[in-house]
């Protein structure tokens, strides 16, 4: 199953619009270089005060569907 790792750092007041529903997509960069726009609500579990601060792996299918996202380590 291919697979990315995403380094996300976003700060509390960037996050606020995923919390509100306001945001639908989040962009992020792989450490590949490839950039990627993942479902804004795949993030909610990893949301704290301080942010979202930390690296996912995501897996998604050959058709480029998303299948899971969950933290590196």
């Amino acid at each position: 199953m291919p697979s990315l790792v995403l380094d996300i750092a976003l700060s509390a007041e960037r996050v606020q619009a995923i919390y509100r529903g306001q945001a639908n997509r989040i962009m992020a960069q792989s450490r590949d270089g490839r950039r990627v726009s993942l479902p804004a609500h795949h993030l909610r579990p990893y949301l704290t005060h301080a942010g979202i601060h930390g690296s996912f792996v995501l897996e998604f299918n050959d058709a480029g569907e998303l299948l899971s996202l969950r933290p590196l380590g």
